[in-house]
Formats: structure tokens, sequence, C-alpha cells
């Protein structure tokens, strides 16, 4: 028989019942489910939404920190965000969005030693709150804080059990009492804050060698401030202010100038040989690494730029470029020019010096695409230059904080230093500066100007040489003059208008007695 053909006994199968009341309770539960996944599907999720993380929650943000992140749950209705979120004090800013996060990025620099607040209450998710028959669920009121790093600056003293050591003052304190970080033993000759502010970079002398050696046998220390940034994504060990660790002797070699980059990776000092004085060279100093000199590379003056990869040195020939990391561009010369003064933040732009026959001296600024602009020249000198880190970028105005000095028209060579600021603005394809004095200083050309990281201050110093020659350990200017005493100034730049009139910025005299004060990051 054919197997299509064979007949099929049903008998020896067990037929169930269709229904039996575990069949129907399931037919019910999937009913009521259908129903109610429906209704959810119909009004939405009605539960509040709320913001799942802030990246400067209870942080100490720097002038580094140009803006934070809030991410939400679920996605939300942008605009009602924007309109919605308060910054006590207010911090202006502009918004940017990635799905559920959005980012607040700052106009300028958050003023230092402030504690600001963030709320956000009263947005709405972006499902129901992008029609205006439905409002949508109004979030959960978020509330969270952060706060500025403090405003403090480091000096040298010059005065009593201060003599030549190196000074800290928090001004954000209760108690603005300067704080000595080195001992009586070391006379601080120069020193560069670390970019986290909790050490200090300086070069010293032992007060015994000072005294009958004078202050060239420098090494190169750091010290801890006390001060504990917490801008990063884990807090920072605190360390006590005053902990002392030495970088480099001086038994080989003489230490003289050095730079700290802006990540506070890498040390560029000038060092000579003391058997080969004809052996001098900057030396690179790099965490974890044993000091080397740099192949091939002799020069004067130097600044390490702020992309932390390369330095600029003043070599016979003009300026010179040179890689400090593989990454880096090779080696660029800049043959018109002498010095270099100053660099902008985010490496857009430098400000170089050029001696000019006439012996007046020209400043140029020369951006990251090789344009270069000629902005000032002056019968006399330009000391130091400073790019304002409260760039205005609507108006695309550039603003410089300078030192100068005016030659005056006496019979004995004279100049007469004064700060001032220089507003720079594009017109068409060239740059130009509007210059703004703002302080005439006394006719002493050792004054040296910091200005703060947030940019609404100036520090400067005015020292007095002593008539007679101090003592071998005694602080001395650039000039290798003693110093008698020193006061320290400050200068508030909040007040400066943009349509040319004269500033009405009035320093105000700090109770220190010191000199070469320079700003914390």
């Amino acid at each position: 028989m054919s197997i299509f053909n064979k007949k099929i006994n049903l008998s020896s199968f067990d037929i169930l019942p269709l229904k039996q009341p575990i069949d129907r309770m399931a037919i019910v539960l999937m009913l009521v489910l259908s129903v109610l996944i429906g209704l959810l599907l119909h009004s939405g999720d009605r539960t509040a939404p709320r913001v799942r993380a802030f990246t400067w929650e209870n942080k100490q943000i720097g002038a580094e920190d140009t803006g934070f992140i809030l991410t939400f749950f679920r996605p939300m209705n942008q605009s009602s965000v924007e309109e919605n979120l308060k910054l006590e004090p207010p911090l202006p800013g502009k918004f940017s969005w990635a799905g559920r996060r959005m980012a607040y990025t700052l106009k300028d620099p958050a003023p230092y030693g402030v504690t600001y607040t963030v709320k956000l209450a009263g947005a709405t998710d972006k499902y129901f709150g992008d029609n205006n028959q439905n409002k949508g669920t109004p979030m959960q009121p978020f509330s969270s804080s952060f706060r500025s790093r403090d405003r403090a600056f480091a000096y040298i003293g010059v005065e009593g059990e201060t003599e030549g050591r190196l000074m800290l003052v928090n001004l954000t304190s209760s108690e603005s009492k300067p704080i000595p970080l080195t001992p009586k033993d070391l006379v601080v000759t120069d020193f560069k804050p670390y970019p986290d502010s909790d050490r200090i970079l300086f070069s010293a002398t032992d007060r015994s060698i000072a005294r009958t050696r004078g202050t060239l046998n420098q090494e190169l220390f750091t010290v801890t401030t006390g001060l504990n940034p917490q801008s990063g994504s884990e807090p920072q060990q605190k360390h006590p202010a005053g902990r002392i660790d030495k970088i480099l002797d001086s038994k080989d070699y003489q230490n003289l100038k050095f730079d700290l980059s802006a990540d506070g990776k890498i040390i560029i000092i000038q060092r000579v040989n003391r058997r080969n004085p004809g052996d001098f060279s900057p030396w690179i100093v790099e965490e974890k690494q044993a000091p080397r000199p740099l192949e091939n590379e002799q020069g004067g003056d130097f600044m390490i730029r702020p992309d932390s990869k390369s330095m600029v040195i003043s070599q016979k020939q003009g300026l010179a470029i040179v890689p400090l990391k593989p990454e880096a561009d090779p080696v660029e010369f800049l043959p018109k020019y002498e010095q270099v003064l100053g660099m902008a933040r985010d490496n857009s732009a430098a400000a170089y010096v050029k001696y000019n026959s006439d012996f007046t001296r020209s400043l140029f600024i020369l951006d990251n695409q090789g344009a270069e602009q000629e902005i000032l020249r002056i019968p006399g000198s330009i000391i130091a230059v400073y790019f304002d880190p409260r760039k205005d970028k609507d108006s695309q105005v550039q603003r410089l904080y300078c030192l100068l000095a005016q030659r005056l028209q006496t019979e004995s060579y004279k100049e007469q230093p004064f700060i001032a600021a220089i507003d720079l603005k594009k017109e068409g394809t060239r740059l130009v500066g509007t210059i703004k004095p703002l302080l005439v200083l006394p006719n002493q050309l050792d004054t040296q100007i910091s200005l703060s990281p947030d940019g609404l201050a100036l520090i400067f110093d005015q020292s007095v040489t002593a008539a007679n020659p101090s003592a071998a350990d005694s602080p001395r200017n650039s000039g290798g003059q003693s110093i008698a005493t020193g006061r320290l100034w400050l200068l508030p730049l909040v007040e400066i208008p943009a349509d040319g009139s004269p500033a009405k910025v009035q320093p105000e005299e700090l109770p220190f007695a010191g000199y070469h004060p320079r700003w914390l990051p």
C-alpha cells in the first residue's frame, strides 16, 4: 500500500478540550495588558524627566574649564531647557545639544573666588513639549553648585623675615595674610606656577652660598601651595603648603632662565657647563625622565608655546620655533623678529617685537595661519604683552594688556613706563589696533606685571633699589641692583570703555612688601 494512502487511526490520540480555565485566564490577562499598553502609548510616560549627570557638580573650575554638560534621562524639549536654566551669579554662554546631552559653553572665564549655583525647573521632555496642544511633563527640579578657584598670587619678599622667600597670598581666604612657602635658608630668584596651582616651580640659591658667591648658583625646586583644585575627573590629593622637592642641582651646570609648559609636564632651562662655558644650551626636563640637553639648539631668550609641543627661541638670525615633541611641527624660522613677549592661550596668535633702524620698536601680531600685522610702533620699549582671555567672539575684538615705555624728550636718555590696553579688530584683511593708556608708572623699567587668569585684574610691582650695595644674598632686580623695598599694586580691569574714552581704573596698593608678583592659574 502506498504510504500516501495509508489511513491514520485517530483513536490513538487524546484530544484535550479547547477551553481550560488556565487558557481563559491567559487570554483575559493578554487583553488587559494590551489595553494598558495602548493607553500608555496614547498618553505617554508621565513620570517627571530629570537630570542624570552634571559635569561640574561640586567641582572647582579654572580658566581652562570653558563649559559644562548636563545629561538627562530622556530627550528634552531643548528650548524649554534653555529658557529655564539659571546660573547664579550669571555666567553668559551659549547652548549646544547632542541627543540627551546639553553643553553650556562660557563666553568668558568664570571670575575667580566665586561659588555658583545651577538651577533648572519647568523644562519639559521632547515628545510632548514640541506642540501647542500638550506642554509635556515638567521635569523634576534640579539644583547644584560649583566654585571657581581661589584668587591667589605669589611674590618674592624683600623685608625682614620674608626677604628672598616665596610668599603666597590667597585673596579669597578670610585671612589673606602672606604665607611663606620657602624656608629662610633659600634665596628665591624666579618662579613659575603649575597649571593646577597646587605647586610652584622656582629657582633659588642656598643663603650661605649666596653670601659668598652670589645668587648665580641657583638650583631648581618645586614647592606645594596648599591649594587643591578639583577641575579634573578625580579629586587630587591635597598636600600642605611648603613641601619642597629638588629638580636640578648646580654642581656641574649653572642654571639660568627657565620656563614651564602650559600642561606642567615640560621644563626648559638654559644651562652652562661649569668646566666648559662654551657648552651652553637649553635642557629639557620631562616627567619621570632624566634631564637632557636639546640637541643642536643654542640661543638666548625662549618661551614654550601654549600647545606644550614646541618653543620659540631667539637665535642670531632671529627667532626659531623648535619642536619639543615628535608630533610637533618641524623647525620654523622667523628672521624678522628679535623677541616674543606673549601668546594667546588657545595658540591662535603671538606677539613679537621687531627692532627698527630708526631706534623704534614695533609690536607685531602673528596668527597661526601665518598672517602678520604691525599694530604698534613706539620710540621706546615694549616690555610685556598679555592676551586677554575674555575674547569677544561676537565682535571679533581681541584685547592685549601691555607694559610699554615711551622715550622722553630729555638730554639724557629716559623712558616713561605705562600700562596700556590695545584692542585688536579686523577691518577687511587688516588687523587694526586701538591703544588705550591705563596707568602711567614711576620712571623705572624693572616693573613687572601679571594678568589674572580670569582677565579681571593686573598685579604689578614698584621696587626701590638700594643707594648702597647690600649683602650678596639680598633680593636683586633683573639688572643686578639690590632691592631695598618693593610695593605691590592691584589694578582692576572691569571698567575699560570700548569707545576709546579714558579708562576709569584706579590701582589699589596691597599691604605686602615684595616684587615679581605672579597670579596663580
